[in-house]
């Protein structure tokens, strides 16, 4: 099974794909972890990255595309969840294209829907935790108004291809994987 995970910064995504990848067997690709590695291994994409995330940027289509061409080889045979991939129209269309040639489509894309108040409490306590560069404040307004132009405009997208499904983000982390194993039951096997 081939699973998006949808929803703006600070929703829950990396936090359910772990306990989805414990659980199923999945691999989980995100791309923001895949970026923040490089920029922590200095290498030439994460110098060339770095500006763009602190400042809350979206990097560019080539770059994240590329990444996840590179990672589709890794994919375990529980299938993969996408976690904050795609992000823009074109990524959407170049995944489809990309896992259409593997023979394994895109069988499910949850949205997990969480309020904008809530969001912030959770990305001001993370960054407070961990120090993500982009999580501070200023840079999380950025990336929720990115996520808000080029990023909910996917949601038809996927409506219209029968895979979306709505998950209230606002519970407890056992609820909502709880709510996303539910909407995963009705993928036909």
């Amino acid at each position: 099974m081939n699973l998006i995970l949808f929803g703006p910064p600070g929703s829950g995504k990396g936090t359910q794909a772990k306990l989805l990848v414990e659980k199923r067997g999945m691999t989980q690709l995100s791309t923001g972890d895949m970026l923040r590695a490089a920029i922590a291994a200095g290498t030439e994409l994460g110098r060339k990255v770095e500006p763009i995330m602190k400042s809350g940027g979206l990097v560019s289509d080539e770059i994240v595309i590329a990444l996840i061409e590179e990672r589709m080889a890794s994919i375990s045979a529980g299938g993969a969840i996408f976690d904050g991939f795609p992000r823009t129209l074109a990524q959407a269309e170049a995944l489809d294209a990309m896992l259409n040639r593997h023979g394994t489509p895109i069988d499910k894309v949850v949205e997990l829907q969480v309020s904008d108040g809530e969001l912030l409490a959770r990305v001001t306590k993370r960054f407070e935790q961990e120090g993500r560069p982009d999580d501070n404040p200023e840079s999380f307004k950025v990336r929720l108004a990115a996520y808000r132009a080029q990023t909910a405009p996917l949601l038809p997208y996927y409506r219209e291809q029968g895979k979306l499904s709505g998950v209230d983000g606002m519970g407890t982390v056992a609820q909502v994987a709880a709510d996303i194993e539910q909407a995963l039951q009705a993928v036909p096997a």
